[in-house]
């Protein structure tokens, strides 16, 4: 099943941000774009708002002006659903509500010919709940952009429980033929990217609600030691409060109120008081003219220790042992081998995040994960209140002589990427193996989708198939809640992994 003919016309129906986003995607590919707003005078401000953004991309020598006349004569505002009889597929870009889309819908069934392919923009609903309301529901099918429409690449194609094959493979390899990327994946709650991001928001939110952290602090983390382009906050207050949120909330429904979806209530407040982020001018910060940003918490200057003595080789954090000794600082060999850590010379141990806390352990400060230790410019130290200031000290100063900035945090189980990462990584394992997408898809989703550096299955061979599995059922055991516990297909994984290599 090849694309679509692009002499072929299509139809967006819905003129708001991501309708006019998805109709200019369509017209620069070389369709006849029919544009459709219930309310009168939308679709034809619609095509000015398009025409405009045309000329701004002409400006900026990233379309031809032939090119811009040719598309804007392709774009034709529709007054009512009948001008759309002809158009071989439509995409409805409505409000978010389910009798909403299953009336277009159903409109849409008597006006377009039995083969026209009709699709959702859903990013929360059901495609086969709004499906369901179809004669035909075969021929429904999700096309999930991401706003802004014409920059981002991904799309997700999303087939219900009756879309037929046919109609999934032409969606997807129409919106190839548009240049973006398409991955497949089926009818479930938040698809691939707002299924598998939870984690992003909500641990962040944790360790503040835990007065582990600060946002600033937490965010300043995510980015300079795990390489996410923004912090969980700094991006919540991007996207809207009450529209991160909103998505939160119908993850966690749909999932029967699953634990691992919880909503924060701290975003709750955040929400109620109308503090929705950048487009109020306070979300968790503050964008006022006048506001200034809070920095992140970051250590006095101490002295690093003449030595450390390593025992085992640190397992995913193994890459500190040679900066350590670039840094000029010696690195002792326990020939003993007693687990991945390092000793400090007033006896206290310096550890990678693994779901314990330092409170359990006689002198213990834990490190966060990083996605490269030797790119990363701050690194998060987690103890407790039992930890003695010497080993606190010498744990700064070790960092800093390989020229991060450190930042204490609380003594948090996982710290702040670790547990992130980890919780990512199961929920992924736990998607493939219920049918939700391939691994590779996956990964292209989450890196294209949110931007995350890797991809799920990415950390999870660079971590090691054991990694993800062992912090979180560490966790598991200090929150029997069952927010952190591995699901079966991450044990499953971590179990087959451990008989390939002839342990038990």
């Amino acid at each position: 099943m090849t694309a679509l003919d692009l002499s072929s016309p299509v139809a967006v129906v819905g003129t708001g941000t991501m309708g006019q986003g998805i109709a200019q995607v369509a017209l620069v590919a070389g369709h006849v774009v029919r544009l459709y707003d219930a309310v009168p005078g939308r679709a034809d401000a619609a095509a000015e708002a398009i025409g405009a953004r045309l000329d701004r991309l002409v400006e900026k020598d990233r379309l031809a002006g032939t090119e811009r006349d040719a598309a804007r004569a392709r774009l034709r505002p529709a007054q009512s659903l009948a001008e759309l009889a002809d158009c071989v597929l439509v995409i409805e870009a409505v409000l978010e509500q389910l009798d909403a889309k299953q009336q277009l819908f159903r409109d849409l069934e008597d006006t377009v010919d039995e083969n026209c392919l009709l699709a959702t923009n859903t990013s929360s609903l059901s495609v086969t709940a709004i499906g369901g309301a179809l004669r035909n529901p075969g021929r429904l099918v999700g096309l999930h952009f991401f706003n802004p429409a014409p920059l981002l690449p991904l799309v997700e194609v999303v087939s219900g429980f009756s879309t037929d094959v046919t109609s999934a493979t032409r969606a997807y390899e129409t919106a190839r033929a548009w240049g973006k990327t398409p991955v497949a994946c089926a009818d479930t709650p938040g698809f691939i990217v707002n299924r598998i991001a939870r984690p992003y928001y909500a641990e962040a939110f944790a360790v503040y609600e835990a007065q582990a952290a600060d946002p600033a602090t937490i965010d300043a983390v995510l980015r300079e030691s795990g390489g996410f382009r923004m912090g969980a906050f700094e991006l919540t207050d991007l996207i809207g409060q009450d529209v991160n949120e909103s998505v939160t909330h119908s993850v966690w429904q749909a999932f029967f109120q699953d634990v691992r979806f919880t909503p924060s209530l701290a975003q709750r407040r955040l929400v109620e008081s109308g503090r929705h982020g950048r487009k109020t001018g306070q979300g968790w910060f503050d964008y006022g003219d006048e506001a200034e940003r809070p920095e992140p918490h970051t250590a006095e200057s101490a002295r690093p220790p003449a030595y450390v003595t390593a025992e085992g080789d640190l397992g995913p954090a193994s890459e500190l042992l040679t900066l350590i000794r670039e840094a000029g600082i010696q690195v002792r060999e326990d020939e003993e081998d007693h687990g991945t850590r390092l000793v400090l010379p007033g006896g206290g141990q310096l550890a990678l995040a693994d779901g314990q806390t330092s409170v359990e352990f006689r002198d213990v400060v834990y490190f966060d994960l990083a996605l490269d230790y030797r790119k990363a410019t701050r690194i998060a130290l987690s103890a407790s209140q039992d930890t003695a200031s010497r080993t606190l000290s010498e744990a700064i100063g070790l960092f800093q002589a390989l020229g991060k900035d450190v930042s204490i945090i609380g003594d948090a189980p996982g710290m702040i990427v670790a547990r992130t990462v980890a919780r990512i990584v199961d929920l992924a394992h736990d998607a493939v193996a219920k049918g939700v997408a391939t691994e590779e898809d996956i990964d292209t989703a989450m890196r294209l989708g949110v931007n995350y550096p890797l991809g799920p299955f990415e950390w999870s061979r660079r971590l090691g198939k054991n990694w993800a599995y062992a912090l979180l059922d560490d966790l598991h055991l200090r929150d029997p809640s069952g927010r952190y516990a591995p699901s079966l297909a991450l044990y499953r994984h971590a179990y087959a992994s451990e008989k390939r290599e002839g342990t038990s």
